[in-house]
């Protein structure tokens, strides 16, 4: 059974079809790369993945249960809000931009998703993250400090 099943998925933004019948097969622990020309769809196709942009046609299955999907006029979304929190907290993605927040420190901004989404208490969140911050080679005092004063590769790491 595959943990992510995408299949036949379209996404147009009026008459620009940027996603054209894409689907993909990903088992658990799976790496995948997508790589193509600017413009050719990678960031749309993770976004619908994920529902940060509503997809106009296609199916997912998560975990090997198929994703109750409504269609309105922006296309198509998840039926249950509390279904689209589960996809979001079970899919792992890394997209190009760094999207930090600049007016919270490193160790805000690690932390957010997981007291947000998850409800991770405070001091088991900031734990996790000087761990993490830890395997990818960043110092503690990184922990306190707001993206602008970060290389670009340190930003690239939180």
């Amino acid at each position: 059974m595959y943990k992510l099943t995408i299949d036949g998925l379209h996404k147009s933004y009026g008459d620009n079809k940027v996603l054209k019948g894409v689907s993909l097969k990903a088992s658990s622990g799976d790496v995948i790369c997508l790589i193509g020309a600017s413009g050719s769809g990678k960031s749309t196709f993770l976004r619908c993945i994920n529902f940060l942009e509503q997809p106009n046609d296609g199916a997912m299955s998560l975990d090997g249960k198929q994703v109750r999907m409504v269609s309105d006029k922006d296309g198509m979304r998840v039926a249950d809000p509390d279904e689209l929190q589960r996809i979001r907290t079970r899919l792992a993605m890394v997209f190009q931009h760094f999207n930090l927040w600049a007016h919270m420190t490193v160790l805000e901004n690690i932390t957010m998703a997981p007291r947000r989404v998850l409800g991770v208490p405070k001091a088991e969140a900031e734990a996790r993250a000087r761990k993490y911050l830890e395997k990818v080679g960043l110092p503690e005092r990184v922990a306190d400090q707001y993206p602008a004063f970060l290389s670009g590769g340190q930003q690239q790491r939180v």
